[in-house]
């Protein structure tokens, strides 16, 4: 049908080796999302971008093309979510982007619901559910994800780090953006109850705000407002997500437990808590605690039982330490307390790839 097949195929070992969440897989239904979002002429560019952030000028040579067409060509794929672009000094700079984090949720996060909307979301969906059929349950060895538990729930007399706190990063970063929720948004364009959820709260910091506000739809706003929807957020009980990669972070989800991608696969595994956590655990104070079991209607991991006592009791190889169970007691019984020997995040990708690495030996 005048595709470039070949440079669909050298697509795939790309995204392959791009890794993250649904990387490259060579079943149809990959092949029939790509097809939709990429253009032979995309999909060539695509393949040949280096690692880390670059120029127009580190490519021309190796595609044969002036400066100016190729801008254009990388302006049109920044525009379409196919990669990210920001500025720095006054230089536009351009990075590669893995399936997930990145392509996939940049389709979704202006939050539209034209007919190609729904289509684009339709071929996701097959794609993932097909991806997760052929690579079964995915077995994790280090938490590639780590939850932030909410900041005013922490007992006093607990060390708390920056990085355990979402506050810190809405006080470092001057560009703030709020985007769509790219799960919840999903499931509405598949016509799925998203349970009355609220759907612009998925936040982005620094470089990557500005590209979600520039290209793809976000809003950029400012501290109290980010704080406004942290507060929208834990009134609805979703839990404050990022990738645990490094102690810094360049963006921060509020997830559901009905359509989370990452707290699906994290749910999936024999002992959740293990690597998805906060480093945090509820504690619950018998004398101010009325047994109404709003804890237990409200804990996304289902980590929470009523007690011989009428005291909840968690389950910590099921807990997220996200404290949704202290955010929603009316008694303020609950307060997260530090979990002992948790370990904390890896200082940068370095040590983020060798903690991975030492997990799996």
């Amino acid at each position: 049908m005048g595709r470039n097949q070949e440079v669909y195929r050298e697509l795939l070992k790309v995204m392959s080796k791009r890794g993250g969440l649904y990387a490259g897989l060579d079943i149809p239904e990959f092949f029939e999302l790509i097809y939709e979002l990429f253009t032979s002429q995309e999909a060539e560019i695509n393949n040949a971008m280096p690692e880390g952030p670059f120029t127009p000028e580190n490519m021309v040579v190796r595609m044969g093309m002036g400066e100016r067409e190729l801008t254009e060509i990388l302006e049109r794929m920044a525009d379409k979510g196919l990669c990210s672009t920001f500025q720095k000094d006054g230089i536009r700079y351009y990075k590669a982007a893995a399936m997930m984090p990145g392509i996939l949720e940049f389709q979704l996060m202006p939050g539209k619901a034209t007919e190609k909307d729904r289509k684009v979301a339709k071929l996701i969906q097959a794609y993932s559910e097909a991806y997760e059929s052929v690579q079964g349950t995915t077995k994790l060895t280090y938490p590639r994800s780590r939850v932030i538990t909410v900041d005013r729930t922490i007992a006093a007399g607990n060390t708390v780090h920056t990085y355990d706190q979402v506050s810190s990063y809405i006080n470092k970063y001057k560009q703030i953006a709020l985007a769509t929720c790219y799960c919840r948004h999903l499931a509405s364009l598949l016509d799925e109850d998203t349970h009355g959820m609220p759907m612009e709260v998925c936040m982005w910091f620094g470089e990557m705000a500005e590209f979600a506000v520039e290209r793809l739809g976000a809003r950029k706003v400012d501290k109290e407002e980010a704080r406004e929807a942290l507060e929208q957020s834990e009134e609805a009980g979703l839990v404050h997500m990022s990738r645990n990669v490094t102690e810094d972070i360049e963006f921060m989800c509020n997830c559901d437990r009905w359509h989370c991608r990452a707290m699906k696969l994290v749910s999936a595994q024999p002992r959740p808590g293990l690597f998805f956590n906060s480093g945090f655990q509820p504690k619950f104070d018998p004398y101010l605690c009325v047994a109404c079991e709003t804890c237990l209607e409200r804990c996304p991991a289902a980590a929470l039982v009523m007690g011989d006592e009428d005291i909840p009791e968690v389950d910590l190889d099921k807990c997220f330490g996200c404290g949704v169970c202290a955010t929603g007691c009316s008694e303020e019984a609950i307060t997260m307390v530090s979990k002992p020997e948790f370990s904390k995040p890896p200082k940068d990708m370095k040590a983020f790839e060798a903690a991975v690495m030492a997990s799996m030996s």
